[in-house]
This record gives C-alpha cells, structure tokens and sequence, in this order.
C-alpha cells in the first residue's frame, strides 16, 4: 500500500510500517480488540517497545481512524498526523448494512470467492479504472489468496470493528489543527470527499484532494501523494534521516 512512499520518505526518515493484525506477518488479532481505541492503544505499546517518544503518524482508511484515536490518546507522542481517506464518524446505515453482509459472507465461505472479488473491488478503485489493469488485479489476488483462518480470526472481525464504530468525529476538535492534515482521494467511493470536508471543518485542519485516485490514493496516484506527504512532513517535523518516525496503515 505504501511502497512508492517508503522509497522516498525512507531518504529523509526512519520509516516503520506496521501491518494491521493479519495481514502480511503480522500475527492474528489479539483476543479483546473490540474498538478502533483498542488498536490505537496497541500501536502506543509498540512506540514504547520501539523507544520512540515522538512520531508523525500517516494512516489510511483504518490506519487513520487509529492514527487519529493515538493522537486524542497521548497527543504528546504524536508530533504530525496525515489522515487519508478515512472517516472518524459513525458509518452510514446504508453502507454499514452492506458491509456487514459482505463480511457475513466471507466468514460463512471461509474464502473471498470470485463473486465476493467482484463485489469488492471496485469500492476500492476510482470509478472506471480497468479492473484487469495490474493494480486492481494484484489487490484482487491478494484477496483470494485469504486463508480462512485469516478471513475468520483476523480479516472480518476487524472489518465489524472498523464498520461498528462508534462516532467519534466531534471529538476531533481537540486535535491541533496545526499539525493535522487530511488526504483524500476524488473519486474514493467508501470515504468520499464530503467526509474529508466534514472532518476538516470539525478539525479546523488543513486538506487536499488526490487527483484521479479512489480509496488507495497512495498507489493510485503515488506521486502526488508522496509530494504532499514530504512537504507536510518537512513543515511539520522538519527534514533528515533518522530525524523522526512515519508510521503508516
């Protein structure tokens, strides 16, 4: 998810990149994760285990609903934050409604069948991109690579917790606007830009919109993303190898 932007931020920071519970090497997630709250407190564990005192936090869809939850936790640990294509209200009824079916699905097949791929993959790309295209299709066999013990200990029950949420988003107003800033992508179907509007209004923060990109801006428009990312982070934490940690999710 963040490859093009560890290869140029890594040149000015000490990158960590921890993977969300069940994904890549990360273990499955732990008994009692039952909030966004609950992983943000994980990931203050890991900055204690890692002795940084400091860090700029960059997190996209659930990686941001933590980033922000650490920030109203111990904002003095979190030096600058980038909240991308992420939302920290309540989801809609509707939405929710679908996506609950959908993880009821995935749980029930212990799989993410051909017709679950094809339900899911969109939501994640820009309108009209060609699904057979190599970013669509390498995100859709990492889905159907998914074993059941994954979906099932780890993939869906995070996916309950994400869509379950509780409204947080008038708490945001306590985050200082000074230091927080909200990426979006144009087209992203689950988090559009009226979310983005909302969150900076509440925040008083700065925002900006990714051009031509859906809910993964990071690899769709990968060079915009990572322009805007070094020039907020040169703003915000200044600029030298070493100098700070950007976390992502």
């Amino acid at each position: 998810m963040w490859e093009p932007q560890i290869q140029a931020l890594s040149q000015h920071y000490q990158v960590i990149v921890p993977e969300l519970w069940g994904h890549g090497q990360s273990a499955a997630l732990p008994a009692g994760t039952q909030t966004v709250g609950d992983l943000a407190e994980q990931m203050l564990l890991l900055l204690d285990a890692l002795e940084l005192p400091q860090c700029a936090v960059v997190g996209l869809s659930v990686g941001g609903m933590w980033g922000a939850e650490l920030a109203l936790l111990a904002p003095e640990r979190v030096r600058s934050l980038v909240l991308m294509d992420t939302f920290l209200g309540a989801e809609p009824q509707a939405t929710q409604t679908r996506y609950f079916g959908l993880l009821d699905a995935i749980e029930a097949a212990g799989q993410v069948t051909p017709a679950l791929i094809e339900a899911i993959v969109p939501i994640f790309f820009r309108p009209g991109i060609d699904l057979s295209s190599a970013l669509p299709a390498a995100f859709a066999q990492r889905l159907a690579a998914m074993s059941a013990e994954q979906l099932r200990a780890s993939v869906v029950p995070l996916g309950r917790l994400i869509f379950g949420r509780a409204d947080r988003l008038e708490v945001l107003s306590v985050l200082n606007p000074a230091n927080t800033f909200l990426l979006g992508g144009e087209y992203d179907i689950p988090r559009p830009p009226e979310e983005l509007w909302l969150m900076a209004e509440v925040i008083g923060c700065d925002y900006e919109l990714v051009p031509d990109a859906g809910h993964i801006a990071s690899l769709e428009n990968p060079a915009f993303v990572t322009a805007q990312l070094l020039g907020w982070l040169k703003r915000t934490v200044g600029q030298g190898v070493g100098m700070n940690a950007a976390m992502y999710a």
